[in-house]
């Protein structure tokens, strides 16, 4: 175990130190996808899946597309496209030994998120792929969660971190390149060049 100092490792201490939260954040949980919360996944293209295998290793993963690419199929269950990627299959795999699943939406400008929580399972149910299909390709398969919380993540984060102002964006060129960093990560034999042409082929070729 890392050698930290001054831990805190019961909800006793945290709550002693931090405090209990307000009714309100309790009450605004609720265990079904409402009219509101519908409506927020309708609009939003990119949330965040969480999961974790058997043995607890986690995993947080993005997942985008046009807005409304998350249907909601009824108040407790919402299905989630699983478009080409690079075939890891870290949260499919988790999700087969673990169905435990956290999802946050965000819509673009707004500083509240939607936070949705329940179990997953993998589905290759042909007339939902179809009605999910973009650009005539249907995703490899599909998600479906059955709901059990929802609720709205305040926007302190997102206002701390200006995530949506542009004029706070660092220049284009001061940004780490991802191809540098794969190719030192995997050791490759291939030169930084190659991988980034790589990289925006699969971004122009293979999107879905």
């Amino acid at each position: 175990m890392t050698d930290w100092k001054d831990m805190i490792a019961s909800e006793a201490a945290l709550r002693e130190k931090l405090g209990a939260p307000s009714e309100l954040a309790v009450k605004k949980e609720i265990q079904l996808i409402d009219h509101h919360a519908a409506s927020f996944i309708a609009r939003s293209p990119f949330l965040v899946m969480a999961t974790a295998d058997a043995s607890g290793s986690c995993q947080a993963s993005p997942r985008g597309d046009q807005p409304g690419f998350v249907r909601v199929l009824d108040d407790q269950r919402l299905v989630i496209p699983e478009r080409p990627g690079n075939k890891r299959f870290d949260s499919l795999l988790n999700l087969i030994e673990n169905p435990r699943i956290g999802l946050e939406f965000f819509i673009p400008g707004m500083g509240e998120t939607l936070r949705v929580n329940g179990t997953a399972v993998l589905t290759e149910e042909e007339d939902l792929l179809a009605s999910m299909a973009m650009k005539e390709k249907k995703p490899w398969l599909a998600i479906g969660v059955t709901v059990e919380s929802c609720f709205v993540h305040c926007a302190k984060a997102l206002r701390r971190s200006e995530l949506w102002k542009p004029d706070t964006w660092p220049p284009v060129e001061s940004l780490p390149r991802a191809a540098e960093m794969i190719k030192a990560h995997a050791a490759s034999e291939q030169s930084a060049a190659e991988l980034e042409e790589r990289l925006q082929t699969g971004y122009r070729e293979r999107l879905y």
